[in-house]
């Protein structure tokens, strides 16, 4: 690997790099939005673990999330924001970029 695929790499995102952060990005992103339980079975994590992820994203600007009740039961739907896409297609070009990816 050269000097400035080494400089690219030092510029991922570390907030997206994480693993768990990263699989609620990428489901996020093939949906308009989702709901809590559909983010808990995609993605494998526990509802707190979840929960304290997207509360990181929320905080960064990545996601915006919604809390309603439907009846009497709690709802959070959960979007990327265009900030989170932004961010997103930043790390994923970086990655393309370091392994090649995309180029003949």
């Amino acid at each position: 690997m050269d000097k400035e695929a080494i400089r690219r790499l030092t510029r991922l995102d570390r907030l997206i790099h994480e693993p768990s952060r990263l699989a609620i990005l990428m489901t996020l992103l093939g949906v308009e939005e989702a709901d809590f339980p559909f983010l808990v079975n995609t993605t494998g994590l526990s509802r707190g673990n979840l929960s304290v992820h997207l509360t990181r994203l929320e905080k960064a600007g990545y996601v915006s999330i919604e809390k309603t009740f439907v009846g009497k039961k709690p709802r959070t739907l959960v979007r990327l924001t265009p900030e989170g896409i932004a961010s997103l297609e930043r790390y994923l070009e970086v990655l393309r970029t370091l392994t090649g990816a995309g180029t003949d």
